[in-house]
This record gives structure tokens, C-alpha cells and sequence, in this order.
């Protein structure tokens, strides 16, 4: 069973992603670690970037200044564009390999893949469910200003940049509410997880 985790940020996704692991002994892949492992020197990403974005985003050791690369992308929507066109086809090969690998060891295994593009990449060819984890969005802000430390004006920039709660609801098989307790949550869990659960 291979189940993919979406939503706007401050939803709460990593929350869902350690129930899932701690209560049901999911396997878990998330895409933005995956992606960072995949952008280290010596990985598949890497030499692609700096062939397309050159050697002035790297460090001295050769690794990459990611908040240079960031700079440099989110100046402009087509080097943004490209760099996506880099990093995700890799990092969903490397999840589809991960899949089989783990299927291999264990066909009853429950898998959870989280990505911030999961709808975007179709994810659903891979997995077989989607899952929206969703938070009120006034939830979502206090969380983000109590966690990260965010401003209002970077909460809006980053919320108007992700899927409605319309489209995320018209494109996934079930909603997680995870606005309240994580045992309220959890709750939700177990009812979603009773028909894997032999």
C-alpha cells in the first residue's frame, strides 16, 4: 500500500508522517529530504545544477550554497522552472526505486510518501491513494509564526503559490482534519487505516 501525504504548509504534514510511522510501522519518503541527499556532490542531481546554474552557487568544498541557488531561482520563474525540471523527475525515480525496494522486502508494507508537488508531479501514478492533511488557515498561520518564525507577508506569498483547499479536496481520496489534538487526529488515522490493517 502506497499512500501519498499532501497539503498547504503548516497543515501539519510532518505530523501525520510520524503517526504514520510510529503507530503503523509506515515507511516514510519525503521528497525535500530525498531532493537535498540528491543535490550532495557525487548524486545524480548535482551535476546537472551546476551545469545549468554554474560554479558560482557552489561552497569552496564544492557543495552547494542553497541559499544562493535559492536566490538565483526565485529571482526569476524560468531558472525556477528549470531547476524543478532538474530536481523532480530524479527525486521520483528515486522514490519509485525506493517503492520496489521496499515492496520487495515486505509486499505488506505500508509505504507514505510525502511531496509539496504531489498532485502537481501526478504522484497518483505511484501511489495508490492521496490523502489531503487539512488545517484551517488561521491554524496554519499561528503555526508557522509560532514554529518557523514566519511573517504574515511570506505566509500569504507561500499560501497563494500552493493549491486551493478545492483543488486539494477534488484530487485526493481522503482528508485528514489536523487542526485539533493529535489524538483527534490519530483517531482519524486508525478509521483510515482499518482496511490495511490485517
Amino acid at each position: 500500500m502506497v499512500i501519498g501525504i499532501t497539503g498547504g504548509i503548516g497543515a501539519g504534514k510532518t505530523t501525520v508522517l510520524a503517526l504514520m510511522e510510529q503507530e503503523f510501522g509506515a515507511s516514510v519518503l519525503i521528497a525535500d529530504d530525498i531532493a537535498r541527499q540528491l543535490m550532495e556532490p557525487g548524486h545524480s542531481c548535482y551535476e546537472h545544477i551546476v551545469d545549468e546554474f554554474g560554479e558560482g552557487i557552489l561552497f569552496p568544498d564544492g557543495s552547494l550554497d542553497r541559499a544562493m541557488l535559492s536566490e538565483v531561482v526565485f529571482a526569476d520563474p524560468a531558472k525556477l522552472k528549470r531547476l524543478n525540471g532538474i530536481i523532480h523527475p530524479m527525486v521520483k525515480e528515486y522514490i519509485r526505486g525506493e517503492i520496489s525496494c521496499l515492496s520487495l522486502e515486505d509486499p505488506l508494507r505500508i509505504i507514505v510518501v510525502e511531496a509539496a508537488l504531489l498532485i502537481e508531479d501526478h504522484y497518483d501514478e505511484i501511489c495508490d491513494e492521496i490523502w489531503y492533511v487539512y488545517a484551517d488557515e488561521s491554524v496554519r498561520r499561528e503555526r508557522l509564526k509560532r514554529e518557523r518564525r514566519y511573517s504574515d507577508e511570506k505566509i500569504s506569498a507561500i499560501m497563494n503559490n500552493q493549491l486551493s483547499d478545492e483543488a486539494f479536496r477534488a484530487k485526493c481520496q481522503r482528508v485528514i482534519e489536523n487542526g485539533k489534538s493529535k489524538e483527534e487526529t490519530l483517531k482519524q488515522l486508525k478509521k483510515a487505516m482499518e482496511f490495511y490493517i490485517i
